[in-house]
């Protein structure tokens, strides 16, 4: 009964996301209070309170690194926009073809994605394309794009996707062979969707942005912030394999040091000139409500792996389907509706080293799928999530857009490695 209950209000709720804008309520107030929902009633049926809490703050220290991540990225990217630094980028971009735009953007947000992660890479991809392209609709097919090669350009490196990173730390993987499966599968999954929406964009042209006055003072600034900025969070990665510590630590110290060279190249300038481009002012242009969604739904889905529903039903699918590339490609699409890392978790807790030893094909097809079905839901991945909230995409809009693309995508993915398999 309890399993209906709490079944029940998710699925109420993410239903409720979904329908956002007929409703006319933010989804980040419909996913608070399914996460707080689906908290209460496994506190109020338990016997032990006490474990229930210790539950809730274990999941919750694991959001938070999510959330701190997502917040010191943003504020990077906040604070490269606000001194210009995306129009060094922009004067470098000669094409004024939107179909060579989305190959452009596409290949980039595929490769650095693998360097950086993919959500950082969709915040930075997204933000570079606002100031790009002046239509809202031109925005809303180049962001869904973003989603899907950054979660591709993710499941290919241990350092692009937490799933990946996660299985890569549990000894399922190594880095080498990671790259060697999944480089190709996953520039499938990245292309075939890029060549079909351009077919969009055949012909079509885009007004090169106005480029600004600026002294050479302003241009230096933007010099130092842009590539000061792009190299602390190329650093994140780095600094993640030397100490082993979260992703968000690397994060927050990238802030911390972009907030002393902020400060530095503006200690002369006055306090109200200052301000515009000061650390307290890009966090005020933060989309709070997007980072408070990812909070209520990401409590909403630890509830449902605390009471065991995930690893019930992913051990549903193994005794149902009982072959590794279907259970595989069914957990996959399931990571479109619930958040890929408890999936891949209860995947390493059912199958051991025992039953797949290190490199054994199931666990980069398991990387593959979870890394990359994401991207057929736009709250499915937290790329989706980030994106969703500086462009303020509709979720039923990117259902009808941008889902089947990602699903044809994913589909085509899966055969490229099953063929690498036989030959």
């Amino acid at each position: 009964m309890i399993t209906f209950i709490i079944s029940a209000v998710f699925i109420l709720g993410y239903i409720s996301i979904a329908f956002e804008h007929p409703l006319k309520l933010n989804k980040a107030a419909s996913a608070l209070i399914t996460g707080v929902l689906c908290w209460t009633i496994l506190i109020l049926q338990s016997t032990s309170p006490d474990l229930v809490n210790k539950q809730l703050l274990h999941h919750l220290g694991d959001i938070a690194s999510i959330l701190f991540f997502l917040l010191g990225a943003m504020t990077i990217v906040e604070l490269i926009d606000s001194h210009n630094g995306f129009e060094v980028i922009v004067r470098r971009i000669s094409t004024t073809s939107k179909q060579q735009l989305l190959f452009i953007v596409t290949t980039l947000a595929f490769l650095l994605s693998a360097l950086l992660d993919n959500l950082t890479t969709s915040i930075v991809m997204t933000s570079l394309c606002a100031k790009i392209l002046t239509e809202k609709e031109d925005r809303l097919w180049f962001a869904g794009m973003i989603v899907i090669a950054a979660n591709a350009g993710g499941a290919w490196s241990p350092l692009g996707d937490v799933t990946t990173t996660m299985l890569w730390i549990g000894g399922q993987i190594t880095a080498l062979n990671i790259i060697k499966q999944l480089i190709l599968p996953s520039l499938v999954v990245c292309v075939l969707p890029a060549i079909i929406m351009s077919r969009r964009f055949k012909g079509k042209k885009f007004a090169p942005p106005a480029k600004s006055e600026s002294t050479l003072k302003e241009n230096r600034e933007s010099n130092i912030v842009l590539f000061s900025g792009v190299g602390f969070l190329l650093f994140v990665p780095v600094f993640k394999t030397i100490t082993h510590m979260p992703p968000f630590m690397g994060m927050l110290l990238a802030l911390g040091f972009m907030w002393l060279i902020n400060s530095f190249i503006h200690k002369n300038r006055e306090p109200d000139k200052a301000q515009k481009f000061s650390v307290s002012t890009a966090l005020q242009r933060i989309d709070i409500p997007s980072i408070l969604f990812f909070l209520g739904i990401l409590l909403a889905v630890s509830a449902l792996q605390s009471y065991g529903i995930l690893t019930v039903v992913a051990a549903s699918m193994g005794r149902i389907l009982q072959n590794d590339y279907l259970i595989g490609s069914a957990l996959g699409i399931l990571s479109s509706l619930v958040d890929n890392v408890p999936l891949v978790a209860a995947s390493q807790g059912m199958y051991d080293l025992s039953t797949y030893p290190t490199d054994h094909p199931f666990w980069p097809f398991l990387a593959l799928t979870t890394g990359t079905g994401g991207s057929a839901v736009i709250i499915g991945s937290a790329a989706g999530v980030a994106v969703m909230g500086i462009e303020q995409i509709d979720f039923i809009w990117y259902l009808k857009k941008i889902s089947w693309l990602a699903l044809i995508g994913f589909a085509a993915g899966i055969l490229m490695f099953l063929l690498q398999l036989k030959f």
